[in-house]
């Protein structure tokens, strides 16, 4: 039944039906890997895909071999010329970076009138083009012995992993990863082409990019224009170059055909993305400790530290459009754990966790044969209440350890280190396929760093440190920083200032030279950050050390406890879907309004009117006059949705989604982009530890107003012209 044929003008009363009619079986649970998708195929055929479900499993073919991944977030080609649409906030660093007071992009906004106009991402932007996966599981088990001990186990798969990447990568222009599913109970070999040249094509202003800003960030109703344009570029061979004027738009075997019709309330819609990391399958001592410490400590200290880089970094200044991003992502997480604090207490997290363990114990316990299970269970929560205790003692330490002239020094001092070794032996990070990524990170610093606002958020993370307990904070740091020895705020304040005075390393080219240096230099440096380095080196090799042990016994353990989740799943004839590890998922469902709880009720679209009605003038609500006046002239050119009377603006849909899935291609029936996933509800921020199909609701940005902006705004037409669009539905 098409719900959008029962009422033309009230189309959320259909889908709110349907929650209380299905109660909450309504949306669909799972972030499918692509060859799973035909083994659901029936329920993909019933739910509304035309597509055939194998046509999804080859992430070299259409439509999945145009969906690509930016390292971080999704994005998608929509021109034969690498035009790349993704979420305006994966490219606002790259705004940022190429913004200053003079020209701030960030306000402006930035559309290039010609390809030479285009401007180069920030130093490490990437675009990611799958090229083949390969299953490695056998190659990486042959490698394993029942014998190891836990440190020779994570080393024997550590090696495996580096000559296997070391192989994939023999061809120029590849870069390649072994991502491990269910635990490390498999592997896959993912090879990409690494395009390095990408450039801003075109990002609308926050006024309309970031419309709501941080007040709106995870709610609904969102009217937010979440969306930019890049380019890859390669050189004229056709492969990955660094940027070069000569280079040429790269020319991808498949793109997305962009709908200007888009869809209605009910129907069916699927997103394909890279999300970042789930714990659906976290023990309940994990979540207890997440929900009960982790998450309320780093919220504690979230406001404060957004409140002291506010005060040392003045609005409009140029330290504040430096620290631009990072103030994004604090405000972003910080109200990410306040939603899922409430949403735990709400769903009763721990408690739907405790009975799950329960269920599956019982079903351990009612087959002598699974006896071998029961045995995992108590090994891995041995492990996991390990893990919790050392997530609170370095909970201090790894904040303190993050000012940005530090975090340089001892990454080079680590680099010294590791240039002694042969490449094959190197840590991962400091080989010689890394030096790229490792140069451009030196050099990004400067249009992140402040050094009154990084001297104000050490001091910030001091005093948190020091109110610690002797077993709890790190004595090589201690006695380096001096910290016995004072006792004042002024004092440490001065003691700071030596550190930012007497180093070189605020320079990028004082940097890249330190990357040519060998220990001994190091070792008598001067530097007052470099001896810093030094002298935490062997508590952070140590540290690492452990780390390594601690998961060569985890590899020993998980995958037994993820064959007694699959198997006791199959006995209720479900299928199991791995937790997300920034590869490629698909999830599906269909658009979808609905309500969280009593007496909230989401319709499934916003309107272009809801822009004035939120307005004030001000930010995060300053939308542009030209915007407001087209608005009120009800000028909705070709993009009007007829069951809500106006131009789309943001749309609800019952996907799974999670972090990371920032900028998936949000797709019709065909294939056909029709959206971009942007966000969650503050209901569902949760869904990362377990999905509740009552509030799991996904925020995604309507092809229909982008083209609008395009189009009526910000004179870019000749991008619109670029992609091909479709008007089927």
């Amino acid at each position: 039944m098409n719900k959008t044929k029962f009422s033309a003008r009230w189309p959320w009363l259909v889908a709110l039906s349907t929650v209380f009619a299905a109660g909450p079986a309504a949306a669909v649970e799972g972030m499918w890997t692509p060859e799973q998708l035909v083994d659901i195929e029936r329920d993909l055929k019933d739910a509304g895909l035309r597509i055939k479900a194998d046509k999804l499993t080859d992430l070299t073919a259409f439509p999945m071999g145009a969906v690509i991944s930016l390292g971080g977030c999704t994005a998608s080609f929509v021109s034969p010329d690498g035009l790349v649409v993704t979420n305006h906030h994966c490219a606002r660093g790259s705004v940022q970076y190429n913004s200053t007071e003079e020209n701030n992009y960030l306000v402006d906004g930035f559309v290039a009138g010609n390809r030479p106009a285009e401007l180069p991402a920030a130093p490490g932007t990437r675009v990611y083009v799958t090229t083949r996966v390969e299953d490695v599981s056998g190659k990486v088990e042959s490698a394993l012995d029942d014998d190891m001990s836990p440190r020779e186990r994570y080393q024997a798969i550590e090696d495996t992993r580096k000559a296997l990447i070391a192989e994939c990568e023999a061809n120029e222009g590849f870069r390649c990863q072994v991502a491990s599913f269910y635990g490390g109970a498999s592997y896959k070999l993912i090879e990409r082409l690494e395009i390095r040249d990408v450039r801003i094509v075109y990002a609308p202003g926050d006024s309309i990019g970031k419309y709501g800003g941080d007040i709106d960030n995870w709610l609904w109703p969102r009217h937010t224009g979440d969306f930019a344009f890049y380019r890859a570029y390669v050189g004229p061979d056709g492969m990955p170059a660094d940027f070069a004027e000569d280079n040429v738009p790269f020319r991808p075997q498949h793109f997305l055909k962009v709908s200007r019709a888009g869809l209605g309330d009910g129907d069916f819609v699927m997103a394909a993305g890279y999300p970042g990391t789930t714990r659906r399958y976290a023990r309940l001592s994990e979540v207890e400790n997440t929900f009960g410490w982790t998450y309320p400590t780093f919220k504690a200290l979230m406001a404060d530290w957004i409140a002291t880089i506010e005060a040392a970094a003045p609005a409009g200044s140029d330290a504040r459009i430096k620290y631009e991003s990072l103030l994004a992502g604090l405000n972003n997480y910080m109200k990410n754990i306040g939603g899922q604090l409430e949403g735990a207490e709400r769903v009763g997290l721990a408690e739907r966790r405790a009975a799950r363990e329960k269920a599956l114990s019982d079903w351990v316990a009612a087959d002598a044969s699974r006896a071998g299970f029961a045995a995992t269970f108590d090994e891995l929560d041995v492990l996991v209440d390990e893990m919790n205790a050392d997530s609170r003692q370095d909970f201090w330490y790894d904040r303190v350890t993050r000012p940005a002239l530090l975090g340089a020094a001892q990454q080079l001092y680590r680099l010294a280190k590791e240039n002694e070794k042969p490449d094959a032996e190197r840590e991962p990070g400091y080989q010689e396929r890394d030096m790229t990524f490792f140069t451009q990170r030196m050099q990004v610093i400067d249009r992140r760093y402040d050094a009154t606002v990084d001297k104000a958020e050490w001091l910030l993370f001091l005093d948190g440190y020091r109110a610690q307990p002797d077993e709890q904070r790190v004595a090589a740091f201690d006695a380096a920083l001096g910290l016995d020895g004072i006792d004042s705020e002024e004092a440490l304040a001065t003691r700071l200032d030596g550190f930012y005075e007497g180093t070189e390393l605020d320079n990028v080219e004082a940097r890249l030279a330190w990357m040519e240096r060998g220990v001994a230099d190091f070792e008598a440096s001067e530097d007052p950050f470099i001896q810093l380095a030094v002298a935490l080196y062997d508590h952070e090799i140590a540290d690492e050390e452990q780390s390594k042990t601690f998961s060569g016994r985890m590899t020993q353990v998980r995958p037994g406890y993820m064959d007694a989740i699959t198997a006791y799943a199959a006995s209720k004839g479900q299928a199991v879907y791995p937790d997300a590890n920034s590869t490629l998922r698909v999830t599906y469902g269909s658009v979808f309004g609905g309500s969280p709880k009593d007496g909230l009720i989401y319709e499934p679209f916003t309107r272009l009117e809801g822009i004035p009605e939120k307005d004030t003038g001000r930010e995060p609500f300053n939308s542009p006059q030209k915007q407001l006046e087209l608005i009120a002239a009800k000028d909705y050119g070709s993009y009007e949705l007829d069951e809500i009377g106006s131009v789309p603006v943001n749309f609800l849909s019952d996907l799974d989604s999670t972090g990371g899935n920032s900028g998936s291609a949000t797709l019709d029936a065909d294939g056909n982009l029709i959206g971009l996933l942007f966000d969650g509800t503050i209901e569902s921020v949760n869904s990362d530890w377990d999905f509740d199909p009552k509030t799991t609701r996904t925020i995604h940005v309507d092809t229909r107003y982008m083209l609008w902006v395009m189009e009526k705004i910000d004179g870019a037409g000749h991008i619109i012209d670029e992609m091909t669009l479709t008007t089927t539905r």
